[in-house]
């Protein structure tokens, strides 16, 4: 009889510690984490050579990988449409880009930032304009850098469930598993 309670007690432990997983942290799936990068996207840079060239640059349709390639890295691709006004007129050009980065969470703020972007490749079309945005490119992630160091990819939220709101008040910390990110309550 003792074994059997001893054996049910076990179990009930066990299952009582799996269930509380989902208490002691907090899941953002890469879903969401897409969700979010569209709606609330907006990165819009001008940047000019010294008169000889000005390229307007729109970034859109940004989709992430967490920890899937690297760990602890998020890896973004998405798309740059590129006005481009120079000496000898004006041209449109796509880029397709392939950037690299950190996430970073900031419990006081509870936000989740994409620190220390690299643009890491980059096909463009039309094939012809290839050279001339390759000029723009170190000036184009030195921005998209700047901006994703200020502008957070997530914003944890008391309203949208109990759940997040522990997350927000309890947060220690940001850990990255391949297709998501875990905020962990406990050290």
């Amino acid at each position: 009889m003792k074994t059997l309670f001893s054996y049910l007690s076990t179990l009930l432990l066990v299952c009582l510690l799996a269930g509380c997983n989902q208490v002691l942290q907090y899941n953002i799936s890469e879903q969401e984490i897409n969700q979010t990068l569209a709606k609330h996207n907006n990165f819009e840079k001008q940047i000019g050579l010294s008169g000889l060239l000005n390229a307007n640059i729109k970034l859109h349709d940004l989709s992430s990988q967490i920890g899937r390639e690297e760990p602890n890295t998020v890896i973004l691709t998405g798309i740059a449409n590129v006005d481009i006004s120079s000496l000898i007129g004006s041209q449109k050009a796509e880029m397709h880009l392939k950037m690299k980065a950190r996430p970073v969470f900031d419990p006081q703020k509870g936000e989740i930032f994409l620190k220390d972007m690299v643009i890491e490749d980059v096909s463009v079309q039309p094939e012809k304009m290839q050279s001339a945005l390759q000029t723009l490119t170190p000036y184009l992630n030195e921005s998209l850098k700047n901006y994703f160091d200020q502008k957070p990819a997530w914003v944890l939220s008391s309203d949208r469930s109990k759940a997040e709101a522990l997350a927000k008040r309890f947060a220690k910390g940001l850990e990255v598993k391949p297709g998501e990110l875990v905020i962990p309550f406990t050290d």
